[in-house]
């Protein structure tokens, strides 16, 4: 598999690769799979008795040990807010629609944001470029996947199309 790999395991990415003839005396030629990044931990415990209600507003990005499957948008980024905005209004409205987002994007580094979660990203349409915390930037298409570790990042997508991408975050404790 070819593979990006930044330092500290902090991101792997598998860029597509071209679909392989199937070999004629295969039984199931379409069956394929393509290991992209995994992990050898206990699985989390869950409760025995749920609780009576749930959260009034769960946080977007889970605790360690939860964890969150998603779909999100990333707007070209000439749909993105203008500059002369409410910033507070802003980001009340950020808190409310994704609570906890606010809390780890960096307002004055351009959607810079970094969570105490293990993410696995599919890009299911558009096209976005993943920004690293040295500044590098990996372009991903459709098809495309990564997988996060903690890592310091923002999304930007240059098109004129929404991206959509589809999301697994699983809860981690950061190592200090």
């Amino acid at each position: 598999m070819d593979q990006i790999h930044r330092p500290q395991a902090k991101l792997r990415v598998a860029p597509r690769q071209r679909r392989e003839r199937p070999d004629p005396r295969e039984t199931e030629p379409n069956l394929r799979r393509r290991r992209i990044g995994d992990s050898h931990l206990k699985p989390v415990p869950t409760p025995r008795r749920r609780p009576r209600t749930p959260p009034p507003h769960p946080r977007y990005f889970p605790l360690a040990g939860g964890f969150r499957f998603a779909f999100f948008s990333v707007p070209p980024d000439s749909e993105r807010i203008p500059e002369p905005t409410d910033l507070i209004a802003a980001l009340g409205e950020l808190q409310e629609k994704l609570p906890g987002l606010a809390e780890v994007i960096e307002p004055m580094n351009s959607g810079m944001h970094t969570t105490d979660t293990v993410d696995f990203d599919v890009v299911l349409s558009g096209e976005v470029y993943l920004e690293l915390d040295d500044g590098a930037e990996v372009f991903l298409k459709a098809g495309d996947c990564v997988v996060q570790n903690g890592t310091r990042h923002a999304w930007h997508n240059r098109s004129s199309q929404n991206c959509v991408i589809a999301v697994a975050l699983v809860g981690a404790e950061r190592v200090r």
